[in-house]
Parts: C-alpha cells; structure tokens; sequence
C-alpha cells in the first residue's frame, strides 16, 4: 500500500500541519534579524548595513543549499533528513541566542542557512505523499502557507519578542520551536522514500523555457528590491517616518495582516487573473516605496497605510511567481521550483547586500526609491508578457490538472 493512501487519516494531515509549522519556522529563521536589526548592531557593536550580513549570508548560503541539496540528498528517506534539518536549524538559532561576538553569530547563522536550503529544496513535493490524489493541492497549500505566514507575520513577531526582551530571546524562541517540530515530525511523519536525485538534463529543459527565464528574471529584480527595503523596514520606519519603537511593532503587524489578505486574495482569484495581479501588486509596492522615498509621508497613520499597501504586493507577490513557475514547468515542476527557490534566496540575500550599501552610502531614501525603479522595471516585464505564456490547464492554488510529476506518490518503500 503506497503511503499517501496509507497516511490519508490523521496522521497523514497531522503531518501535513507539521511540515507547514517547519516551513513557518524555516522561513522566519532566515527573516528574523530584520526586525531587530537595531538591537543586534548596537549589542556587537556593528553599522546596521553590516549586522545586514546575517540576512544577506545566510540567504547565499540557503541559495546555493538547495541547489546542491536536490541534486545529492534526493535519495534520502525523508523523516530522518527533514528530522535532522529541523535538529541542525534549531542548534543555529540557539548558538545565535549566546552569540557573544558578530563572528559567533555569523557562523551560526552560516549553519542554519544549510539547514534551510536543503529543507526547501526536499518539502515542495510531499503533500502529495501524504494525502489522497483529490487532496494535494489542499495539503501542498498548508505546506507553503507556512512560508507566506512567515513571510508576512514572522518579522513582526520576533520584533515584539525582542522589544520585549531581547534579539537573543527572539532566536532562542526559534531555536525551541524547531527541535519541538523536528521531534514531532520524528514521531508522526511516515516512512517515506527518496526519490532519484535530479540530472543535468532535467534542467537544461527548464534552462530553455523562454517564459520561465523571463519569469526568473522579474522574480529576481523583483525579490532584490523588496529585501533592499524591508530588510532595513525598521530604520525606515524610525528615521524615514518618524515611528516610535512601540509603534514599529503595529507597523509591522500591519504590513502582516495585509499579507494574510494578500494570500486570501490569490485563492479567491488567481487562477483567472495571475498576470494582472502580479502586475498589480508590483505597480502597487513600487508607488508606495515612491511615496516613503520621496518624503511625502511621515507619522504612524502614513507609515500604517504605507505598509498595508506594501505587504498586501508583497503577499500577491510571491504567491503568483510561485503559482506562474509551477504553471509554465508543467512536467518539470521539481527542477524549476529547485531553481526558483535558488533564485529567491539569492535575490533576498543580494537585496539585503545592496539594501545596507545604499543605506550606509546615501540613505534611506534613495533606497527606497531605487527599490521602486526596480519594481516598475519588473511591472513593465509582466505587462509586456504575452497570454499564451499563461497556459490554462496546468496547476495553481489547489487545481491539479495537468501536472503530474509534482504530486504523483513515492515509493513508500515497501
């Protein structure tokens, strides 16, 4: 018996909820410094741009893990790695909270990025070895909703965890609910075999897709410029707007809350309307970074109305790349998520790098409105792309037809 009809009940679905809890605190481990910047510069005696390193590092590291990851780990039975890579993050996040010195810091930060890469590289498929075939889209939709809660809400939280004790607290809180995750994913994620690792072949077709580097190349400028700014979103908000510390916190779970709309938003339309609602959100992110880098806003309810409008683009935002790749891969779904995901984390660490040389050199706001040229570069990209590069019949939020590859069950090794 194959393990997805083997697992179907509640142990199956309990796992599911499991590897979205890991997916949450994978993502938000790599996001966190961003909302306490502040407070890890001034401990180790760093510029902002510098203490920037353990997001723009980290990101790299993850990148180049989750290439390295799919073509050499993929045979690996998968309870075992993904207990193990929930057991190494979780040893980085507590390094992190001792750290004594910047350097300390770093390398932990360095080991967790493996961690991260390899987890990212092996969950995207497991939904479907867990559930029944009619129910992968709804089982891979909580396994990634774990990565856009992260996305939208992990940064505020651990912006109120170290507002009110300290950054160290923040990653010692991480570091609890990873080993909490991977001993319960020890426990009740079934047997699951590898799968044959990914050859040279298989991405050299991703490699042509004409659709899909274009693709990659909108996701791209636009990640970089996203992470350019929000990396750095709490001296924006401080210097740039005039936002208290305890106002900083609201903002953020603003721009959070914004995102959880953002995603409500591409389930109930994405399907019909993907290219006009990456356009749109990109025209949107791209207008509201002009309005903070021109300084025509300032005070609580501006910058409150400022990071709705931007977390609400950003939410769209990774939700419809993600949706349009997986769209144009049809058959290579795998290799061209490995390699999305490869873009992205090198896109939030480039940001990130060119966010704190900016931001040392010229300010906070010729950042932000560098980042707002990059987005309407991008949003110029998406218009210009043609309906036909948006085929109809493949997959995206929850309708499976058309791909199958992704969402076939492995071998439960029986």
């Amino acid at each position: 018996m194959s393990v997805a009809s083997s697992s179907a009940g509640w142990r199956g679905w309990t796992a599911v909820a499991l590897l979205g809890v890991g997916a949450f605190s994978v993502v938000t481990t790599e996001l966190a410094p961003i909302g306490m910047l502040s407070g890890i510069a001034g401990d180790l005696a760093q510029t902002s741009g510098r203490a920037g390193l353990v997001v723009t590092a980290y990101a790299w590291i993850g990148a180049i893990a989750a290439l390295f990851a799919v073509l050499t780990l993929s045979a690996m039975p998968r309870r075992p790695l993904l207990v193990v890579l929930l057991l190494l993050l979780a040893l980085s996040n507590g390094v992190a909270a001792f750290s004594t010195t910047f350097s300390i810091l770093l390398m932990a930060r360095l080991v967790g990025a493996l961690a991260h890469g390899a987890f990212w590289a092996m969950v995207g498929t497991l939904g479907a070895q867990l559930v029944p075939a009619r129910q992968v889209g709804l089982a891979t939709a909580i396994i990634f909703g774990g990565v856009s809660v992260a996305s939208v809400l992990g940064v505020p939280m651990v912006n109120v965890i170290s507002s009110h004790g300290s950054w160290r607290t923040a990653f010692a809180c991480l570091g609890i609910l990873s080993l909490a995750t991977g001993i319960a994913l020890a426990g009740l994620l079934p047997r699951m075999a590898g799968s044959a690792p990914l050859q040279r072949a298989q991405f050299q077709v991703v490699v042509r897709n004409a659709g899909l580097r274009r693709l990659y190349v909108i996701a791209a400028g636009a990640i970089i410029a996203h992470f350019a700014a929000f990396t750095y979103v709490e001296v924006l908000l401080s210097s740039r707007l005039h936002v208290s510390t305890a106002w900083v916190a609201v903002c953020l779970f603003a721009f959070g809350a914004a995102g959880l709309v953002g995603n409500l938003l591409c389930g109930a339309l994405i399907d019909r309307h993907l290219k006009s609602m990456l356009a749109t959100a990109l025209l949107v992110m791209a207008l509201f970074l002009l309005v903070i880098g021109m300084g025509c806003a300032d005070g609580v309810t501006m910058a409150i109305l400022l990071v709705l409008g931007w977390g609400l683009g950003v939410a769209v935002l990774f939700v419809a790349i993600q949706a349009w790749v997986i769209r144009l891969a049809g058959d290579a779904a795998l290799p061209a998520s490995a390699i999305y995901a490869a873009i992205f984390n090198g896109a939030v660490g480039t940001g990130a790098l060119v966010g704190a040389g900016m931001l040392d050199r010229w300010g906070v706001g010729t950042l932000c409105l560098a980042s707002a040229a990059v987005m309407l570069f991008s949003f110029t990209l998406v218009y210009r792309l043609q309906a036909t590069h948006v085929p109809s019949d493949t997959m995206v939020a929850g309708n499976t037809k058309g791909i199958t590859v992704d969402y076939k069950p492995a071998d439960s090794g029986r």
